[in-house]
């Protein structure tokens, strides 16, 4: 599997999807074909069934055929991969019988990222498939009392600064559309509402404007501010948070760019406690976050080099930062699976290629939204 062979999957104007291909390309897929799901929601039939019916609901919007192929390929495959968790996610009321899949787009998406990653598809339209697979269902309800409890505008900003919201907004369509339920209309009327507050807040197909970095910052983690007027910005550490899977080249990317600056590192921390990797990690988390305390008490300049691979990992390692009023840097970096695992082979560490390749499952991208800025750097 390659990138030219899952281009190759979306149809050209006229033609008719190749859904045996679609499956023998991405064969988690095939899983679809037996699960159910809640008949209040999809009396269509299995996820396969609606993603089939989605596929084709999408080929027939105006919309989805006016756009330039490359957004075609992006907007066809997250349609695809969408409900690609489900399989794994799927839950059985007990008392009730009814079927549920909580966190199959998170879940979802990191599916969608180790298939396209291991095919080789270029990371910026693998990233921009895996965050509609992560964000599908927003435009449904973002307008109707937002789960998360936040504000409609709040949403539609937030998610203008991860993907093309006129492409979340059409993938959401065909979702509804290829079902069959009661509240599609609903669903349905609230995505067209979704589409006009991302116009009136000129997101629509670009991020929500900021008048500065720190605002942005500070608002999309719940700062009571508007994105036109500046906050003030306390002084405090400048912190260059590392980001990626072992064996990526954080160390090697620190030696070349930020030689001299003092080290916040677990895997230091481990060696300077001598432990393996793996064995009492509180204790080894207290002995780095002790250090990082004193480097931002001081207001010095430092770097926090560990995996930070899920959000919630990133989440610990921020939350204590901005309580300092640090300003915050974040590096991804990102090599092949192959040339990961060559690496760790030869590396003097505790964890195992099988370990890292387990790591996979955690593995969230950082987004533009977590810091005051993200920079990502590929091999």
């Amino acid at each position: 599997m390659n990138w030219k062979t899952i281009q190759g999957l979306v149809p050209a104007s006229g033609q008719s999807p190749d859904f045996d291909a679609c499956l023998g390309t991405f064969p988690q897929l095939r899983l679809a074909i037996n699960t159910d799901q809640s008949a209040p929601h999809h009396r269509e039939g299995t996820v396969w069934v609606h993603t089939q019916m989605c596929i084709e609901e999408l080929l027939g919007l105006s919309e989805y055929q006016k756009l330039p192929r490359a957004d075609q390929e992006v907007v066809f495959l997250a349609l695809l991969l969408h409900d690609i968790a489900k399989c794994s996610t799927t839950v059985v009321d007990p008392e009730t019988g009814r079927i549920g899949h909580p966190g199959h787009s998170r879940k979802g998406a990191i599916d969608a990222r180790i298939a396209l990653w291991d095919a080789g598809v270029p990371f910026e339209q693998r990233e921009a498939i895996c965050r509609l697979v992560q964000s599908h269902q927003y435009p449904m309800w973002a307008l109707t009392g937002s789960r998360s409890g936040k504000s409609p505008e709040y949403l539609v900003r937030w998610l203008s600064w991860q993907m093309n919201l006129r492409l979340l907004a059409l993938l959401a369509e065909a979702d509804m559309r290829g079902r069959i339920c009661d509240d599609a209309q609903t669903a349905l009327d609230n995505i067209e509402l979704f589409r006009e507050l991302a116009h009136e807040e000129d997101c629509f197909e670009t991020q929500r404007q900021f008048v500065n970095a720190h605002t942005r910052l500070r608002y999309f983690r719940g700062a009571d501010v508007h994105p036109d007027y500046p906050l003030f910005q306390e002084p405090g550490s400048k912190v260059t948070v590392m980001c990626g899977l072992p064996a990526s080249g954080k160390n090697t990317w620190v030696a070349a760019h930020r030689k001299g600056l003092p080290i916040v590192s677990f895997d230091d921390a481990r060696e300077e406690l001598g432990l393996r990797h793996g064995k009492t990690e509180g204790v080894v988390a207290h002995h780095a976050v002790d250090k990082a305390k004193d480097l931002l008490r001081a207001k010095a300049p430092f770097v926090w080099n560990a995996t930070h691979l899920s959000q919630s990992m990133r989440d610990k390692t921020l939350d204590l930062l901005f309580a300092y009023s640090a300003e915050v840097e974040l590096v991804y970096l990102e090599r092949p699976r192959a040339e990961l695992l060559r690496r760790n082979t030869r590396r003097d560490t505790s964890l195992t290629n099988k370990a890292l390749e387990a790591m996979l499952h955690k593995w969230e991208l950082p987004l533009p939204t977590e810091t005051h800025s993200v920079s990502y750097e590929l091999a």
